[in-house]
């Protein structure tokens, strides 16, 4: 009797799961080992753009700045800078690549699954939560009400989920309408007298884009949804590194040095670091000055042009620029006068 004939595909499966080799879980250890090497990568690699950036592209002065910038300044300022960056881009990947798989879910199986959705599906629901919550605390308060449809979407929350019964469902939904309105009433307000249209925007359309943003998606969509979705994330994310690479490891003050007996010289820029002989200052304009240390008369520390507020706009006393850490910290110390010297020099 002849023997029944194996198909083809069949039999490389049988060959492959054999030998001990399954493309699928190879697929999915590769799509692992891209998402966490980009998590783990991207800041370090930021770190050492951010001291190049700073040095003014010098190589001596980079040098300089890496033998005395210590990890932990280093860790501090991404911290303080980058994580709005990271979360940024981890909160679209998760809520983008949530709806991908959605929609994906009712195609063929043999349709390649878009990455985002690779690494949505690899990515443990406690991480998701953690990068939901440091853009909680790090995000501009301005932009925070974009985290509600990004985290119905990554969560897939749909309003069928709060409540069986339409008449329930809709009251619900009424309620946190009207609660989240109530909040924002006094600064939609004042949004609206100074003519604050991008503002209005950012506070009001959130909540109702959250009502509509869960899948699935249109099958035709999919895929080249998928391929600009992901081609805008990473251009989002390079157009928002720019203030980040640029933005200083190193605090910015302004130094009185005695150049000569009786003439004081303001000395605006970085402390790199201080011994027993020299204070090594890299300037705002460029170049690496070193200050006896016994001709400094006195130091102030200054703000940048970053940090001067654009919007006159508050949020229940919290001005609408800061995230939620920085409102805390400005009430527990408030923001002082700016020295004079730091005016005089600018």
């Amino acid at each position: 009797m002849t023997a029944p004939a194996v198909p083809q595909d069949l039999g490389a499966t049988t060959v492959a799961v054999r030998d001990g080799w399954d493309p699928a879980v190879e697929r999915r250890a590769r799509a692992s080992q891209s998402f966490w090497t980009a998590v783990v990568g991207v800041p370090a690699i930021f770190s050492v753009l951010r001291l190049g950036v700073e040095a003014g592209g010098e190589l001596q002065t980079t040098l300089l700045l890496v033998a005395n910038v210590g990890p932990v300044n280093l860790l501090a300022g991404f911290l303080t800078t980058a994580a709005r960056l990271l979360s940024t881009g981890l909160v679209a990947v998760f809520a983008l690549g949530a709806v991908l798989r959605v929609s994906v879910e009712r195609m063929p199986p043999a349709v390649r699954r878009p990455l985002f959705v690779r690494w949505a599906d690899l990515t443990p629901a406690w991480f998701v939560l953690a990068s939901f919550l440091t853009a909680l605390v790090t995000w501009q308060l301005l932009y925070l009400p974009l985290l509600l449809p990004a985290f119905v979407a990554a969560f897939q929350l749909t309003p069928a989920r709060l409540h069986e019964h339409v008449v329930p469902r809709t009251l619900l939904v009424v309620a946190l309408l009207g609660g989240y309105g109530w909040l924002l009433a006094p600064t939609l307000v004042d949004a609206w007298q100074q003519r604050e249209l991008l503002v209005l925007a950012l506070l009001v359309a959130p909540p109702l884009l959250a009502l509509a943003v869960t899948g699935p998606l249109p099958g035709a969509v999919i895929r080249p949804l998928a391929s600009v979705t992901e081609a805008a994330v990473l251009a989002m994310l390079v157009w928002a590194a720019l203030p980040v690479i640029t933005t200083p490891v190193l605090p910015l003050t302004v130094t009185t040095v005695e150049s000569s007996p009786g003439v004081t010289e303001d000395v605006r820029g970085h402390v790199v670091t201080v011994d027993d002989v020299n204070m090594v200052l890299l300037q705002e304009r460029g170049g690496v000055r070193y200050v006896p240390v016994d001709d400094v008369r006195a130091q102030v520390l200054c703000p940048s042009e970053e940090e001067l507020p654009r919007h006159r706009l508050r949020i229940r006393d919290y001005h609408v620029e800061d995230s939620l850490l920085e409102g805390l910290g400005r009430r527990v110390r408030p923001v002082h006068r700016t020295d004079a010297a730091c005016r005089a020099v600018h």
